[in-house]
């Protein structure tokens, strides 16, 4: 909405610095992740042998299962189209897990977030709100090139930063990425596979079986694409920007 006009002339707050430009990171070009193990999980899945956590929930949604609007059945009988037959997921059905969640107990940030997070400083985030939850990650294997959304924040630990963010090799030896089942059947992956990977702008993302399903997903929502919220603070600034030289050439002074 624009500033009201008055005798004064427009009332304007100008920010003392201008936004992030989302559009100069849109070529951003991330390192790879190479040789690394991953292991198969899905949304619903129980906890049982090795595996200690439930995936009702993740790390950044309460009610996972319930927004993806079920048990993600990762018995290929039962998908077709890369996601169950029994219903039209409500979230992306390519996901993975990354062993790093940038927030403690949705309340603040970790203390090194702001400082390893390459992108964290665009967002200008709450505290307590996720600037990983829903990024793109580009996997590699053999002749197959797939994209996922990061959804969850595994294997076995949550604070290997010094492994998603700076390269060194993760400091779980059983695996380092979780990935689900449509990412699987898509890949050709058993558990235990080796994958390179890497972050990636959305962007950089082109269409495929990930640009599906989801509220979540920036393909079908755009909404969920986080430099939507970016992109309007920039607008919203230039436009301060430009009342504010307009009411400084008609004042008397300028004259």
């Amino acid at each position: 909405m624009l500033p009201i006009w008055s005798q004064q002339g427009p009332r304007v707050t100008s920010p003392t610095a201008a936004p992030p430009n989302p559009y100069q990171y849109r070529k951003t070009v991330y390192p790879w992740q190479q040789n690394i193990t991953a292991t198969i999980f899905w949304i619903g899945e129980k906890p049982g042998g090795r595996n200690t956590t439930s995936n009702h929930q993740s790390s950044w949604d309460g009610e996972w299962e319930k927004n993806y609007g079920g048990y993600d059945d990762p018995n290929p009988a039962a998908r077709a189209n890369y996601a169950p037959k029994a219903f039209r997921p409500g979230l992306n059905s390519f996901y993975v897990a990354l062993p790093y969640n940038d927030c403690l107990n949705h309340r603040l940030h970790r203390p090194e977030a702001s400082r390893v997070i390459p992108w964290f400083y665009r967002y200008s985030p709450s505290p307590g709100q996720s600037v990983c939850k829903g990024r793109w990650i580009q996997l590699y294997n053999g002749p197959k090139v797939c994209y996922a959304q990061w959804e969850d924040c595994g294997p076995w630990v949550t604070d290997d930063w010094r492994y998603v963010f700076k390269g060194q090799p993760p400091r779980s030896k059983n695996a380092g990425i979780d990935v689900s089942p449509a990412v699987r059947d898509y890949m050709g992956l058993k558990s235990g596979d080796r994958v390179h990977w890497r972050f990636v702008e959305f962007g950089s993302v082109p269409r495929g079986p990930w640009s599906w399903y989801g509220s979540n997903n920036p393909f079908v929502n755009p909404e969920a694409d986080p430099d939507v919220a970016v992109i309007r603070k920039l607008r919203a600034y230039l436009e301060q920007k430009k009342i504010e030289e307009l009411r400084r050439l008609q004042s008397p002074r300028s004259r």
